[in-house]
């Protein structure tokens, strides 16, 4: 409830904007007459306001927001995935969104073997210059099979190690890179799970660089193939990457040139379809086979993750379960601009006035006499050109939801690029994007000081 104070000055203050608002053609012996007026009236109103300061509450003003939905949400039929899998876990994701179209306990954390290879090349790449000098240790030169064989001592140029380890999977290879790029096995394992959080993993624990079972404190060394196929989609885009993993076959040497050697493109899949653009196979007792793919076509990117994909003698299954999911996605997804222009009203804005029309408030006040304490403000949306463009892959029936939320009414003063609301493209929970939604002009707020000041500005100046 207002208290008496807040009655009185809002009253006057109403009485001094009405005599403002009415000014225009009087005589100037009127004009100083209200000048008197008015400076007698702001004496009293300082005086009230300092007294309701200190008893006085403020109450707090409840603002409603105004909801677009465009368009509504529609509901999608059930449809058949690709069939049945032999992998425990299976992921097909678009690789350029990061949302996962299809999987099979996609979410549930396994072994992943040398698909772990993956993130020790992107982080050599990142990390390191294809000329580094790579010192093997004795720790790299005694890893298990399968290896180069390095020796300990040995000098390799970063670049050539790294077509080891993903041509031909070599786990010395990988210890040597690890040893190189984060000084030892561990400091490197601190890098992998560094950088497995920045891509969005949230399952994933790394303690090798090259995939083979173990453990430490964190925890076993494993992932989802959801969070594999993230990793994957953040690995193909840089070209480095692409050229090493697309390559059939390289040959090199040690720094010295006394041992020659030539490896040869173990991803199958490469030949299977022309879609194919990357991929990594592993293997450990534990982890079954596995497989992680980045597929290509007609501008879609499928990212294919395969986690427990059969035993010995199952080689095979994992090529079977990525050519399925493969042509899943191709039959049932495509691509489209999901930018939708929300419709902006305007906003009011109580209690104010445009700046402009502030800073010549005598014309102002000539033409709009009626006006003056009503302003509005209408929303600009903060998005660049390419924004606009953004596309992602949908089925049949699927729609991305345009949400815009924004501030119904406003009290003065308002500030350009001030925040008013918020423009957000969804597809069902999944959120693909939000826009700031920011105010387009100034207001400043109409005060009884204000109008006092004005009223000395138009008829003294």
């Amino acid at each position: 409830m207002e208290n008496s104070q807040s009655v009185f000055l809002h009253s006057w203050g109403q009485v001094c904007v009405k005599y403002y608002k009415w000014n225009v053609g009087w005589t100037m012996k009127s004009r100083n007459r209200f000048l008197v007026f008015t400076l007698t009236v702001v004496l009293a109103l300082c005086t009230a306001v300092q007294a309701a300061g200190s008893t006085g509450t403020n109450e707090k003003q409840t603002v409603s927001s105004i909801v677009q939905m465009i368009p509504a949400a529609v509901d999608m039929k059930e449809t058949d995935g690709p069939g049945n899998l032999y992998a425990l876990s299976a992921v097909l994701m678009d690789g350029d969104s990061g949302r996962v179209l299809y999987e099979k306990e996609g979410y549930t954390a396994r072994p992943n073997a040398s698909t772990t290879k993956v993130m020790t090349c992107i982080l050599a790449l990142e990390n390191g210059a294809g000329d580094d000098y790579v010192e093997v240790s004795k720790n790299a030169a005694s890893q298990p099979e399968i290896k180069l064989n390095l020796k300990e001592g040995e000098q390799y140029y970063l670049e050539d190690l790294l077509y080891s380890l993903m041509l031909k999977s070599h786990n010395d290879t990988a210890v040597a890179i690890a040893e190189h790029i984060g000084g030892s096995v561990e400091g490197f394992a601190r890098m992998m799970n560094e950088k497995a959080k920045e891509i969005g993993c949230t399952n994933t624990h790394f303690v090798t660089p090259n995939g083979l079972d173990s453990a430490d404190a964190g925890g076993i060394h494993q992932t989802t193939a959801r969070d594999l196929a993230l990793i994957m989609s953040y690995a193909i885009k840089n070209k480095t990457f692409l050229h090493i993993t697309q390559t059939r076959d390289y040959s090199f040497s040690d720094i010295s040139g006394k041992r020659q050697f030539s490896v040869h493109n173990a991803n199958a899949f490469l030949d299977m379809t022309q879609d194919a653009v990357s991929g990594k196979t592993g293997f450990t007792g534990n982890a079954g086979y596995c497989y992680v793919a980045a597929c290509e076509n007609e501008g879609r990117t499928f990212i294919i993750s395969l986690l427990g994909c059969g035993w010995p003698n199952n080689k095979t299954y994992k090529w079977k379960d990525a050519m399925k999911l493969l042509e899943y996605g191709k039959a049932n997804f495509h691509k489209e601009t999901y930018w939708q222009e929300p419709k902006l009203p305007e906003i009011p804005v109580s209690d104010g006035i445009e700046e402009e029309t502030a800073e010549d408030s005598k014309s102002f006040v000539t033409e709009n006499r009626e006006k003056l304490g009503d302003a509005y403000v209408t929303g600009e949306i903060k998005i660049t050109d390419s924004d606009k463009k953004k596309q992602i892959l949908l089925k049949d029936g699927e729609k991305v939801t345009c949400h815009l939320r924004l501030e119904k009414n406003l009290t003065a003063p308002v500030k350009k690029g001030q925040q008013i609301g918020l423009v957000t493209f969804s597809l069902g929970e999944l959120v693909l994007d939000n826009y700031l939604v920011t105010a387009d002009r100034n207001i400043v707020k109409i005060t009884y000081l204000w109008c006092v000041n004005k009223v000395f500005h138009d008829f003294f100046h």
